[in-house]
Parts: C-alpha cells; structure tokens; sequence
C-alpha cells in the first residue's frame, strides 16, 4: 500500500462516521415530524408523501414491479387450474354418471313419489282442499299443471337427436330413441277436467324415481305373487293373457289402517290397462327427451270431512319395501271439506 493511499484511508473512515451521524440527525427529527402530524395527517402521507413521491408506501416502480409479479402468478396458477379442469371433465360423460347403481349413492332402490305436492311446507304431505271452493282446489290444479308441463309440450325437452316414439311391449325403443307418455292415458285425470278436484274426486300423480341403468325384475308369473300383494292386482295380473304385457312395475294404493281403507273408498288407475310402469320406459339411459312414467289415480269417493291415510306401492322383485322407513312406497294424506 503506498504512502498516499494510507493517507486516504482515514479520510474515507472520517467521512463515513460523519455520514452516520448526519444520517441519524436526519432520522432524529424525521420521528419529531412525524410526533407532530395527528393520526389523520399520518394516514394521509401514508397514502400519498410529496415528498418521497410513494403511494402507501410504495414508488411507481415497486407497485409496477409488484403488479407484474402477481399477473404472472395467478395467470400462471389460473392456466394451471384451468388445465386441470380439462383433464378431469375429459373422464366425465355428460349422460352418462360415473358411479352407477350399486356403486353410487343413489343405489338400486328405487322411490316413489307424488304429485301435487304442498308448496308452502316442505313435510307435509297432507292434500287438502275443497271442491266448491274454486280458490282451494285451483291450487293444487295449478301445482299439477306446473309438473305435467313437459308431458303436455315434450318438445321443451326434445332437442338434438332426441326421438319420441309410441311404444308398447311388443315395441320397445330402439338406441337414441325415448317413449312416449301420452296424455291422453290419463282418462278423467285431464287438465281440462281439473283433475276432478272441483267435483271432490281429486287424481293423484304417482312417479318412479329415475336411477340411470337399474332394470325391473317383474312380477309376471300370476302364480307366484307375494301374498301381501292386494287381491285386486293379482285378479289384473292374472286378466292379462301376454307374458310381455305383465312385465310392468305394478302400483297398488290403499288406506294405510282399517278405517283409512273403509273412508278412501274405491279408486281407478290410468292408464287403466297396465295399472303399473310399462317395462318398455326401462333401463332408464338418460336419452334426450326422456319422460317418466306416470300413473294417475283417481279417488272416486273419499269422505269428506276425515283426513285419510294413504300407501301408494310400487312392486317388483328388486324394490325393497319397508314402511317404516318409506322405501318402495309413498305416503300423503287426503282431507276433503
């Protein structure tokens, strides 16, 4: 090291110190400063100092700086996402669900279920109206009408390649092809009847719950019928000469208790020559414009004034029936004023 350089090291080390000084005088009365300014002249210079040009806390280029990184970042994490989403709906077919039967948690037992439905209260299952007054009975017509909607103008569902056929069981439907439920099935059960609530002979709409996939086992041996089996469908199954024309899932209606049975009175199913589901509407495959089948129910002559206990069953080998757990069944109550 040189003699002139060794004289400028002290220099250097005396320059520094006094900057260190000076910048912690600078820093002594900055703190003073900002003891003076109230809180509300402290979030304003947070916001926007004139002096160091910052806008909370930060100068253009470390807002710039920082914009661009999270752009980057969650450009990067949304493309990431994004492709991921690809992927997955790449395994999933829109008709086709991925865990069926067994394996889903829909299962193989399939509900039944009713319509109308109480609007107002979701437990209730309890139908009650009077037939000479037009403002209680047009609710329930009205809440009928609203569900049959599809069955009375398919075509709001038919699109695409969806083909809408008649059917019978010595025609069933064809790949891409659906049945056809026709209204006029439903005899006295028509909306141009009111469903014959004004004349206290309300028709109850009975549906089975789809399950993609699950097929009928049918009772179509009249001679083995399961004895708990109402005497009354038995004597229909038997009526019925074609082995092809019982294969149907079979709907029975009945008051829940003695009394239940002796105040409902006599009933009629539409369509009134299969009293059941046709078997050619199964497997249900979710076709385009698919409709399931109906059964209306007409109650003849309930009495009035008593509210009456109704069982609605449906019946084949693979529909598990319990009462108390309302499986294979459905309950609703009628009252008539």
């Amino acid at each position: 090291m040189t003699k002139q350089q060794q004289k400028k090291m002290p220099i250097v080390r005396q320059m520094s110190k006094q900057d260190e000084l000076l910048s912690a005088q600078a820093q002594y009365f900055l703190r003073l400063d900002e003891m003076k300014l109230t809180k509300k002249q402290r979030a304003m210079r947070f916001i926007w100092d004139p002096k160091t040009s910052r806008f909370c806390g930060r100068t253009k280029t470390s807002w710039t700086k920082i914009i661009i990184f999270y752009l980057i970042f969650y450009g990067m994490l949304a493309a990431l996402v994004a492709i991921c989403m690809w992927v997955f709906f790449q395994t999933l077919d829109p008709r086709i669900p991925k865990w069926q039967l067994d394996s889903s948690l829909v299962g193989t037992n399939p509900g039944l279920g009713f319509r109308p439905m109480p609007t107002d209260n979701e437990e209730s299952t309890l139908i009650w109206f009077q037939g000479s007054n037009q403002t209680s009975y047009m609710y329930w017509v009205d809440n009928i009408l609203s569900f049959l909607d599809n069955y009375y103008v398919p075509s709001k569902i038919a699109k695409g390649n969806g083909q809408i056929k008649p059917c019978s069981h010595s025609d069933y439907p064809e790949i891409g092809q659906v049945c056809e439920v026709d209204v006029r099935d439903w005899g006295e059960c028509n909306r141009d009847q009111f469903f014959n609530y004004h004349k206290n002979s309300p028709c109850i709409f009975l549906k089975l719950n789809k399950i993609y996939g699950w097929t009928p086992d049918y009772y179509d041996d009249p001679y083995d019928l399961p004895d708990e089996m109402p005497q009354g469908l038995k004597n229909h199954i038997a009526s019925l000469n074609n082995t092809k024309e019982r294969q149907n899932i079979w709907i029975s209606c009945q008051g829940e208790n003695p009394a239940d049975v002796e105040y409902l009175g006599p009933m009629t199913y539409y369509p009134r020559y299969i009293q059941g589901f046709p078997g050619y509407f199964y497997p249900y495959m979710n076709a385009e414009g698919y409709l399931s089948p109906l059964i209306a129910v007409k109650f003849e002559r309930p009495i009035p004034g008593i509210v009456i206990n109704v069982e609605c069953r449906a019946w084949a080998k693979n529909i598990i029936y319990s009462r108390s757990e309302r499986m294979g069944s459905v309950h609703f109550e009628l009252l008539i004023d």
